[in-house]
């Protein structure tokens, strides 16, 4: 049974948003009912459109009887949990055109981590950059060149901004696609021993590493924490919130119907 307050409050802003929530929901059938009109676009803006793809790639965006899907990516070189997603684009590609289907990259967005900046006057821009997120992937989208997105993105600042994106353009299918596992250098247990030391002075912490136990000087243990602690892919630091790593489907009822795979030229019109 759901907990009375949890209820109550959930209610509640049901109620508050119910206007702007119809609102919003009305809009989305609406365009869901134009559905995507790359087959409207003039000459020179679908030219404009495919003119970076290659060969195969540029005839079945012209024919317009395939999918062509939009890729928003928050991939960098800092971010342990997004430097992976570097390769993502082309092996969704590849994919896309084993089913008949195109794919672009739409465009990037910003992706700050956290763990770098604390401390730090970068600090203050965490949670404004989550709107500027929002808005690099609404300008991703605002092409009418697509007929679903992928998202690739983590953390928790990324993942919301990426939705609150994905959700203006709610007509869409859509994926949020995280870049997988990650290993651990140390157990957790073990991590939390090493910590603690530091922060009562103790600036050689005992420590297993490489397989056996040994005394660790500072150095070394900034150089364990970043480059065996934080392994490429999708877990990234202590702080990163559970919401990256969620699989998700933005889009109102109405479009459910429309599979970007099984998109064909008469949706396009």
């Amino acid at each position: 049974m759901l907990n009375s307050t949890i209820d109550r409050v959930t209610r509640r802003i049901e109620d508050r948003s119910a206007d702007r929530r119809r609102l919003y929901e009305e809009r989305m059938a609406r365009q869901h009912r134009r559905g995507v009109h790359r087959g409207e676009l003039s000459c020179g803006n679908l030219a404009h459109g495919f003119a970076a793809c290659g060969a195969g790639d540029k005839n079945s965006l012209k024919l317009m009887n395939s999918s062509n899907i939009g890729i928003v990516s928050s991939y960098n070189d800092m971010l342990s949990a997004h430097q992976p997603l570097e390769h993502f684009p082309e092996l969704i590609k590849q994919a896309a055109r084993g089913m008949g289907c195109t794919a672009q990259f739409a465009g990037g967005v910003p992706a700050m981590c956290d763990g770098v900046t604390q401390g730090q006057p970068g600090m203050e821009l965490s949670l404004f950059s989550r709107d500027v997120i929002a808005m690099a992937t609404a300008v991703a989208l605002s092409h009418n060149m697509f007929d679903g997105a992928l998202y690739l993105g983590v953390c928790d600042k990324i993942v919301p901004g990426l939705f609150i994106g994905a959700a203006r353009f709610g007509h869409l299918p859509a994926l949020f696609v995280p870049a997988g596992p990650m290993p651990s250098g140390l157990p957790n247990n073990e991590k939390s021993r090493i910590r603690h030391a530091l922060c009562r002075g103790q600036g050689r912490p005992r420590c297993i590493a490489r397989g056996g136990v040994g005394v660790l000087s500072q150095p070394r243990h900034l150089h364990l924490l970043r480059h065996r602690q934080l392994q490429p892919a999708d877990a990234g630091d202590d702080g990163a919130a559970p919401a990256g790593h969620l699989l998700r489907q933005p889009r109102h009822p109405a479009a459910r119907r429309h599979h970007p795979i099984r998109h064909r030229a008469g949706h396009s019109q």
